[in-house]
């Protein structure tokens, strides 16, 4: 008897970063119904993301590839929706597809989604409330305003395609929650939560950032200082000073932030509830992530774009009862770009030989392979764009993060061409978690930087990516 091919649910959320998850030990949230899929299956603990930006990691998650290679490199290039996908694999070979929600690879002809037996996504970065959908249609796309709440409207889209799916065949859909995306619009139902308290502060809310490359100083995405009235919902007292500006900012942002996931756990809650009601769990893998992770007053900032661990690490969490055992944690490094992979193993299907991602299904089995990876290569492309960020590439280990901040656009469709003379920052994860103090210079560790530089430009070598022209041995 062939084995029965598992259901694939892929969740995802924007910019929820997995400190914000109680499954993670947040100290500032709950989060009871993704704590489901973690204590029911796995939480991959280091799991990060190639380039922690919207578009150019959701390329990377379609594709399997670097944002070199998909040409998806910042938010202004969109993705070509002829690439190969893993989800065009999973349709070809009978799986029927549907996807619902933030999409933000693009709109028209040349950029919709592909692959899919049905779809509805918001343009762009779309609304919270009363957001417009752009649907599927027999005779092209067709916007429509949709009254509401978008977490919840993109959980009925989503159920409704489960309701009409064809019960004889496996399905892969991907469920993409705008929130919590910038400017943080809670619901009514949620508008309650944190007005009687107080969320507690990052230990890194106060950063003045000594002892780092100069980038971190020069990044406009302070707590009140670089928000907008949209941000805070009410009037920034802009002579303040400013670390009580930070203090105060803080407050308001987070606690909305906070009230937009609830809605999110809410929500993934009813599509769970509804799989055991169908008796669909047991065959069904269940996946929540994020694009990226987030800065959460973390440093003194909001948004994301640095290499630094709040911003490169991706919550991870996935259930499949009959393959994974619950209760696992994992910390082998797993990537964004090998997702394509994994999902297409785990469907019993071969990944495309262009795939630069690993299947990480050995990992799900309890089994690190041998020559598993114990590095990763990341890099920011979009060069002072958005909270001028300066363009920057770099290497992780599993103890150390070397950061080179080229800061140069180098041509990219969104980047700003200003250029500033190149820093290294080095990090010891271990005895400086929070990313504090750049001990690049120090002569203790002058045998680690000459490591790190040596795997930086071996994975720039096996990736096909080019180093940039000043970064010598």
């Amino acid at each position: 008897m062939t084995e029965q091919r598992p259901n694939i649910l892929f969740i995802m959320s924007d910019d929820h970063a997995s400190h914000a998850m109680s499954c993670y030990g947040s100290r500032i949230n709950t989060t009871p119904n993704l704590d489901r899929i973690a204590n029911e299956g796995v939480r991959f603990n280091n799991c990060f993301c190639t380039n922690a930006i919207c578009t150019p990691s959701r390329a990377a998650i379609l594709t399997g590839t670097y944002n070199h290679i998909n040409e998806v490199t910042t938010l202004d290039t969109h993705m070509d929706n002829t690439l190969p996908t893993f989800v065009k694999e999973l349709n070809a070979s009978g799986y029927q597809t549907g996807m619902f929600g933030k999409w933000h690879l693009g709109t028209g002809a040349a950029h919709e989604p592909t692959g899919f037996d049905d779809w509805a996504v918001l343009p762009g970065q779309g609304l919270y409330h009363n957001p417009t959908f752009i649907f599927k249609g027999d005779d092209g796309s067709e916007p429509q305003v949709v009254k509401g709440y978008v977490t919840d409207i993109i959980t009925d889209l989503s159920l409704e395609f489960l309701e009409k799916r064809d019960k004889e065949r496996p399905f892969f859909m991907m469920t993409h929650h705008k929130a919590p995306h910038r400017h943080w619009e809670p619901d009514e139902k949620h508008a309650h939560m944190y007005l009687n308290e107080d969320v507690p502060e990052p230990e890194t809310l106060y950063d003045d950032y000594s002892n780092r490359a100069s980038a971190a100083e020069a990044a406009t995405m302070r707590m009140g200082v670089h928000m907008t009235p949209l941000d805070t919902k009410t009037e920034i007292p802009r002579d303040m000073p400013e670390m009580e500006l930070r203090k105060w900012a803080y407050q308001r942002y987070i606690k909305d932030y906070l009230r937009v996931v609830a809605s999110i756990d809410d929500n993934v809650g009813r599509i769970l509830d509804y799989l055991d009601a169908e008796g669909l769990t047991e065959n069904t893998i269940v996946v929540y992530t994020s694009d990226q992770g987030f800065f959460l007053g973390d440093h003194g900032w909001y948004d994301k774009r640095f290499m630094y661990e709040e911003s490169l690490k991706m919550p991870y969490i996935m259930r499949y009862p009959a393959k994974i055992e619950a209760g696992t944690q994992c910390d082998d490094m797993i990537l964004n770009v090998d997702f394509a992979p994994t999902y297409l193993e785990l469907a019993g299907l071969n990944a495309p030989d262009h795939y630069q991602g690993n299947s990480f299904k050995p990992l799900l089995e309890g089994e690190t392979p041998s020559d598993w990876q114990t590095s990763m290569y990341y890099r920011y492309w979009m060069h002072k764009a958005h909270h001028n960020v300066y363009a920057h590439y770099g290497v992780r280990t599993m103890r150390y993060k070397l950061i080179y901040y080229y800061a140069d656009a180098l041509g990219q469709t969104g980047a700003i061409d200003e250029s500033y003379e190149p820093e290294w920052e080095l990090f010891d994860l271990e005895t400086d978690p929070f990313e504090m103090n750049n001990v690049v210079d120090h002569p203790d560790y002058a045998d680690i930087v000459l490591e790190l530089k040596a795997e930086l430009h071996r994975l720039q070598a096996d990736l096909q990516d080019e180093r940039y022209p000043l970064d010598k041995d």
